[in-house]
């Protein structure tokens, strides 16, 4: 986690947060554009994550919901007035890029793997996000009819040589993805908390919900390449999780989703 030390938050908190800031050390952790994250130096830590208006609110109900499954950091606010704001305890330990962690390849892509299958296993009968699929298939087709095809993210589109041929693969192949498990939504190696190699909590949960496993399983395939700059731990990972539960052809699907954005 990079961390650079600040003077102040640049914004007026509300009066429930207050407390928790005054006299702390507070550093800047934000890791894109979207949102400005915090790290508040207090007791076991703080994090707090400050975005536009309304957006961090699938974060907030999802989070507090891992929480409530004993997967997630506890959500001690969320609100504001021009802006959102959600305060969370931290999840102890480091994230999966952790230098640790990286210099022991072979077992951190065993963890990942087990880590999704458990998370896979967990009852979703409660989740408040139960049609995720059809969110990201309307994403999808949205960012197809605004001309977003993403290539800065995936050089190569995942093989697709056009925005019409990955929208022609979706399109045949949607239907053969289902609502079935509970999906963190973007399973990458920031996102998983380990202690001393010792499960503690998913974080940045603002795309999970009831899905298919795919989704997961693509981007812990497509993490564990990129923070590892090798495609060798591919079939361990997929081995580590289940080869039975992982359909190659499903994966090409959510590839042709993801080029979308």
């Amino acid at each position: 986690m990079q961390k650079t030390l600040v003077d102040k938050i640049p914004i007026a908190l509300p009066k429930e947060i207050a407390p928790y800031v005054e006299g702390a050390k507070v550093y800047d952790s934000s890791c894109n554009s979207e949102a400005k994250v915090y790290f508040i130096e207090r007791e076991g830590g703080y994090f707090l994550k400050v975005a536009s208006k309304c957006s961090l609110q699938r974060e907030a109900l999802m989070t507090d919901y891992f929480y409530s499954k004993g997967i997630g950091a506890e959500v001690l606010f969320y609100g504001g007035n021009n802006c959102d704001i959600l305060l969370s305890k931290q999840v102890k330990g480091e994230d999966c890029t952790h230098e640790s962690y990286l210099e022991n390849p072979k077992k951190l892509c065993d963890r990942l793997a087990e880590e999704l299958r458990l998370l896979h296993k967990t009852d979703f009968s409660d989740c408040p996000v139960k049609n995720k699929m059809q969110e990201y298939f309307a994403l999808a087709e949205r960012n197809f009819r605004t001309g977003n095809y993403d290539k800065s993210n995936f050089p190569d589109s995942f093989g697709y040589r056009s925005a019409d041929e990955a929208y022609s693969t979706f399109i045949k192949g949607k239907d053969d993805l289902n609502g079935s498990v509970l999906l963190h939504g973007d399973y990458c190696l920031p996102n998983v908390i380990l202690d001393d190699w010792h499960f503690s909590g998913f974080i940045d949960l603002g795309g999970a919900g009831v899905g298919d496993r795919h989704v997961d399983i693509f981007w812990g395939l497509w993490s564990l390449a990129f923070n590892l700059k090798t495609d060798r731990y591919r079939s361990r990972f997929i081995d580590a999780y289940g080869k039975d539960l992982v359909d190659e052809e499903k994966l090409k699907i959510i590839g042709a989703i993801e080029v979308f954005g």
